[in-house]
């Protein structure tokens, strides 16, 4: 299994990220259900673009995040810190992640907030399963391929 294979399939097991956004000395986190679309190298999520979050994704679209397990040892410590640049999805984009969304998360389909993409840049996986602070780095090429 390769160290990439890895990586996906520990985001795909994953439900939640946390997603960090600024703009000049305002910043602002928040917590966020994602789901991965392998193919891109990016997430898919929904929010509401007057949330804190969402107003400073919208002023200064690059952001960065976390996305954890909730390990009992620190021997088992599996993260993945990632940055990238979002974007409010429209188009057949926005169909095909919605509909991405709504399947994994039913209760998404009662809620009208936008879908926003997260094209990731650089993901950084720390697996002490795999040895203690073992890294996998993901970086996208400098084409913007993955």
């Amino acid at each position: 299994m390769s160290d990439h294979s890895h990586l996906i399939r520990f985001l795909k097991k994953q439900r939640a990220l946390s997603l960090c956004a600024s703009n000049g000395d305002d910043l602002w986190c928040a917590n966020c259900f994602y789901v991965l679309d392998e193919t891109r190298m990016a997430f898919w999520l929904m929010t509401e673009p007057d949330t804190r979050h969402g107003m400073l994704m919208q002023a200064q679209p690059r952001i960065a995040g976390t996305v954890n397990g909730q390990p009992k040892t620190v021997l088992l410590i599996k993260g993945v810190q990632y940055s990238g640049r979002i974007q409010q999805l429209t188009g057949e984009r926005e169909v095909q992640a919605r509909h991405a969304y709504q399947k994994r998360y039913p209760i998404a389909r009662k809620v009208q907030a936008p879908l926003w993409e997260i094209m990731l840049d650089e993901l950084k996986m720390t697996d002490n399963a795999l040895g203690f602070g073992k890294k996998i780095l993901w970086q996208r090429d400098k084409s913007g391929e993955s």
